[in-house]
């Protein structure tokens, strides 16, 4: 669990290369200069233009500064990158100065710096960048040079339309600041919740293993340990009966045949190449599911049968699957953790579908949530989010227990519904279904 919480504590952005923001730079003093030069050459509107490249310039010496400076693969810190983007704030608001204000169409690239600290700074950075683009652009829509034009004729905005050009730009930087930043927190909090899933699936991957690699350690060691009984009790034999050490070698018979008891007990050697020992049917992988839950106030009931009575289907059989084995048991769990009195687990098969519903008498899922259900860090449990604080010695949840047991079970093919009992009655009801020829071992055959 330590691991699993090291990944849902992880910082929550990511942290900025410095070649990520050299490069967007270099971007945007090639489109400058084009723009400059494009202007100045070809259209034939004069400009300031030693000051125009001199601007350019800078952000062209600062890069080439970063990259002697610095490795490009470096990650900046929040405060080094927040600065680098309020220069590239002030240096384009310089270059706006002299060309005309918010008259000039390029004005809207304030809002590129704030999107991308949206996308990657904490929120006190975007907000400052934010802040230091509106005063820019409030700024230049009072104080600016001439917008450039031919001397032949003569332009006249409005202040109406340069209001308006104000109001574009805060508005379009706002909202897609609020835009980047929800689906740059949403793709991390997914890619932290992934990282649990895949952590929990290799953690029950292993313990399977560890049938496998217990029968197989008992069959290697079953021959050495006939060795040691064997050469044991030749030498019993052989020595005399008032020999000092016979205690000595009667123990070392008898605990060679404790182990051998063990290593019995711990693999058969007939199961050690028998794919069925590898197979478990419905009702036998529920009940096994089931038996370490029970002793508790909360009854747990088990009911699998066809849903045709009249001619019923063979009960499915599944191949053991360290995905399915926790994605229900963490289901299990959790209602009996919410259960009043009673859980039913209900098994259905046809010859088409496998169905199990795990029903509890609880209070049900919390209706201001509903719509968040199987999302990762959503949780009623105390100790995460918004819940009250537990009582001493009562269970904490992550808000990730759901979403990996949801995401485990569909990735055996199986489609999880979450619901709530109707009235009159109470509680939750959890429905897993699977195409049948994707879990049952004689179909996929």
């Amino acid at each position: 669990m330590t691991d699993i919480t090291q990944i849902a504590a992880a910082p929550e952005l990511g942290l900025l290369r410095l070649r990520t923001l050299v490069r967007l730079r270099w971007l945007a003093v090639i489109g400058q200069a084009a723009a400059v030069l494009g202007v100045e050459f070809y259209l034939g509107f004069k400009l300031p233009l030693s000051a125009c490249l001199g601007l350019i310039a800078l952000s062209a010496w600062l890069n080439v500064f970063l990259n002697l400076r610095w490795r490009g693969s470096q990650r900046l810190s929040a405060q080094s990158a927040g600065l680098l983007l309020c220069y590239d704030v002030l240096q384009l608001a310089g270059l706006l100065y002299l060309t005309g204000g918010l008259q000039n169409p390029f004005s809207l690239l304030f809002l590129v710096p704030v999107t991308v600290s949206a996308t990657s700074l904490p929120i006190l950075w975007t907000a400052s960048l934010g802040a230091i683009g509106l005063a820019c652009t409030s700024f230049l829509s009072f104080y600016h040079q001439p917008l450039p034009w031919p001397d032949s004729v003569e332009l006249t905005i409005p202040p109406i339309y340069v209001f308006g050009m104000w109001v574009a730009i805060v508005s379009a930087t706002v909202f897609s600041a609020i835009y980047a930043r929800r689906i740059a927190e949403e793709a991390r909090v997914m890619s932290s919740a992934l990282q649990a899933t895949e952590l929990v699936l290799a953690r029950e991957q292993r313990l399977s293993a560890l049938d496998g690699l217990a029968a197989a350690a008992a069959h290697e060691l079953g021959t050495p340990l006939a060795t040691i009984a064997l050469v044991a009790k030749e030498l019993k034999r052989e020595l005399p009966a008032n020999f000092e050490h016979n205690d000595d070698i009667d123990l070392l018979i008898s605990q060679a045949a404790r182990c051998r008891e063990i290593l019995t007990r711990l693999a058969v050697p007939e199961q050690l190449s028998d794919d069925l020992y590898f197979q478990v049917g419905l009702e036998a992988m529920l009940e096994d599911m089931v038996a370490p839950l029970r002793g508790s106030d909360v009854a747990i009931n088990v009911d699998a049968k066809s849903n045709d009575l009249k001619k019923p289907d063979s009960a499915p059989t599944f191949r053991r699957n360290p995905a399915i084995t926790y994605g229900l048991g963490n289901i299990l769990e959790n209602a009996i953790d919410f259960a009043k009195s009673k859980v039913d687990v209900k098994a259905r098969w046809s010859a088409s579908q496998v169905q199990v519903s795990v029903t509890d008498d609880g209070p049900g899922f919390d209706q201001a949530i509903f719509d968040q259900l199987g999302d990762p860090f959503v949780t009623t449990r105390p100790g995460y989010g918004e819940a009250e604080p537990g009582e001493p010695g009562q269970h904490e949840g992550m808000g990730l227990g759901v979403f990996i047991a949801k995401t485990l079970l569909e990735r055996s093919g199986a489609s999880v519904t979450l619901s709530n009992r109707k009235a009159p009655g109470h509680g939750a009801v959890i429905q897993i279904s699977w195409p049948r020829v994707s879990v049952d071992v004689a179909k996929r055959a």
